[in-house]
């Protein structure tokens, strides 16, 4: 099993409108491709505020090729939604992991 990872660093003033976004429109989006089998999100405690309030959106996948075809076939879409509405007032960073245990 395998995990794609976002990072989203957010700035405060747009910070629940984001959180709205993400949870009502893109999270279902990225979901409705059939390249995921779940995500969770989470709220990260350990960043200064003043630097933007950080998420971390992580998706489960079953192998690789999956993945890839997201990337291809899918994110790039996405991933210009996210900036025409929302940006200059983000920073994002991708992880792929793989579980262990």
């Amino acid at each position: 099993m395998y995990i794609y990872n976002v990072t989203v660093s957010i700035d405060p003033d747009i910070a629940d409108e984001w959180l709205e976004w993400m949870q009502k429109e893109h999270i279902p989006e990225v979901l409705q491709t059939g390249k995921f089998t779940g995500y969770g999100m989470l709220k990260i405690l350990s960043t200064e505020e003043e630097e933007g309030i950080t998420y971390s959106i992580q998706y489960k996948y079953s192998n690789p090729e999956d993945y890839e075809r997201y990337k291809n076939d899918h994110a790039p879409t996405l991933q210009k939604k996210a900036s025409d509405r929302f940006g200059g007032k983000f920073v994002a960073f991708r992880t792929l992991l793989q579980i262990v245990s």
